[in-house]
């Protein structure tokens, strides 16, 4: 087959036009060639019966030799008419034939100028120019509707290279300022000809705790990175065996911050990866404990709910805007910008992330007296075990509600 759509078009067009003039033309053929009733008369008054009738299939009781000439001669003009109409038709057939690959190749071409037109718009975009889009007009055909697609297409790219470049910019700063606290500390100790070791010391207390502060966001982006990938393999996960160790785990920052962490842990069965859910609960505790007020609270719930494993983490602290909920699950985005907290504005994105690789959804609202509750409902465990590798999209993106 050609390589060329036009080519295959046109020899298309081409083939159907020649096979549907061959059919006719043997139709035609037929029914003309067909016998419809030719009669002969002959009168003789001197013969025995007077009048003859001769049909044109040749059934006759009695022929006289004029009748029987009429006959033959109406017999061979008519296949020389029949022969005639044959090759006239023929040559008509091919005449006709030529008209139409032509015909075809022009209607081909203009079918497919609006891809042509499609294609090199498409050529020409590149990162420096995803904003543009093809604008297709015209009625709501299949081609426009392609149009509208790739148009959709560029407008979903041109956000996600956008976020990655936001998240590179945020990324490059949150690791920009660290290296400049650690490199005044080490010329400040360099240069300073009076220190002492107790001033030695201090210097390098805080470049430890700068230097944990990086490990923790480096591994925060290793493991936003990987649960974006999806995940690789999946087994039976109780969200009230992972939520109750995570409490665990927390209680200890919790008490020194003044807060109480209460769970209501029911069996709530689901399939994923038990690390990243483990990782997913730990992120939503860390954030209901460093963003909470003295004498606070967070509670953790596990549940089933319809057809969902549910796991619930609710806090006191300040009251944040409905609006701003929704944002909190972006790449370094926080309430409050605190240098040296510890935080750098990745856990909502991880849960985010997580759940989106466990074909999770995850929703939030702001408590009108202040604080957070973050909601996530993994698919329910059942018998059937899913595929390895599973996708369910971006998951649903935080409600903003007073609650």
């Amino acid at each position: 087959m050609p390589r060329r759509v036009r080519v295959r078009l046109t020899l298309l067009y081409g083939g159907l036009f020649v096979l549907s003039g061959a059919v006719l033309l043997t139709i035609t053929y037929i029914l003309v060639n067909r016998s419809n009733g030719m009669f002969v008369f002959s009168r003789d008054p001197s013969g025995p019966s007077g009048a003859r009738m001769y049909t044109g299939d040749g059934t006759s009781t009695v022929l006289d030799r004029f009748a029987e000439a009429q006959r033959r001669q109406a017999q061979r003009q008519h296949a020389l008419e029949m022969n005639r109409l044959l090759i006239e038709s023929g040559i008509a057939l091919a005449i006709m034939s030529v008209i139409a690959i032509g015909l075809g190749w022009f209607v081909a071409g203009r079918v497919l100028r609006p891809l042509r037109t499609m294609t090199s718009t498409i050529q020409r975009i590149s990162a420096d120019n995803v904003h543009e889009r093809l604008a297709v007009e015209g009625p709501a055909d299949e081609l426009k509707d392609l149009a509208d697609t790739v148009d959709g297409l560029l407008g979903r790219l041109e956000g996600a290279l956008d976020s990655h470049k936001r998240f590179v910019a945020n990324a490059a700063h949150e690791l920009r300022t660290p290296l400049t606290v650690e490199h005044a500390l080490l010329e400040e100790s360099l240069i300073d000809r009076d220190a002492t070791v107790e001033s030695f010391r201090s210097n390098f207390e805080r470049l430890l705790v700068l230097s944990e502060q990086q490990a923790r966001l480096l591994e925060s982006l290793l493991t936003l990175s990987s649960s974006e990938r999806g995940l690789d393999h999946r087994e039976p996960i109780d969200l009230a065996e992972l939520a109750g160790e995570a409490v665990l785990g927390c209680r200890g920052r919790a008490e020194r911050h003044g807060l109480r962490v209460d769970g209501a842990t029911g069996h709530a069965a689901t399939y994923g990866d038990s690390a990243l859910v483990e990782r997913l609960i730990v992120n939503l505790l860390d954030n209901a404990i460093g963003y909470n007020v003295p004498d606070g609270w967070v509670k953790v719930v596990t549940r089933v709910e319809g057809e969902h494993a549910v796991v619930r983490v609710a806090n006191s602290g300040k009251v944040v805007p409905p609006e701003r909920v929704g944002r909190l699950f972006e790449p370094f985005q926080r309430l409050d910008r605190t240098a040296g907290d510890g935080h750098h504005g990745l856990g909502l994105s991880i849960v985010r992330s997580i759940a989106a690789a466990h074909g999770a959804t995850v929703t939030a609202h702001a408590r009108s007296v202040g604080g957070l509750v973050v909601e996530v409902s993994f698919p329910l465990r059942t018998a059937a075990r899913p595929s390895a590798r599973h996708h369910n999209g971006t998951p649903r993106l935080p409600q903003a509600a007073s609650g």
